[in-house]
């Protein structure tokens, strides 16, 4: 599959992906990433192997759409729990101290 990566033009194959990431050690992930064989890989880190460029000439959304393309199961950053109610800060006061809040 053709690619473009950092404006640089990749042909990558699921094979050729997996045969560069053998033997790579994951580095903890704290954002997006990706699974190849058991592995889940830092997304920045499969882009530097995969391309031999700088993590910081591509955009990790550039090496999520081809893996993604080529097959790998990707996950993205994790969406922030949105609160059912926000409380005030008399409520939140109340509510640190123990008191019964009051909705």
């Amino acid at each position: 599959m053709r690619c473009v990566i950092a404006r640089f033009p990749f042909d990558l194959t699921k094979s050729g992906v997996l045969e560069s990431m053998k033997g790579v050690k994951p580095e903890q992930v704290v954002g997006e990433s990706v699974t190849i064989g058991r592995r889940t890989y830092p997304v920045k880190q499969v882009g530097q192997v995969i391309t031999r460029q700088d993590r910081r000439d591509f955009s990790a959304g550039e090496v999520l759409r081809a893996m993604t393309r080529l097959g790998f199961a990707c996950r993205g950053l994790p969406r922030a729990a949105v609160p059912t109610h926000v409380l005030s800060p008399l409520q939140q006061a109340s509510a640190m101290l123990g008191l019964p809040v009051t909705v």
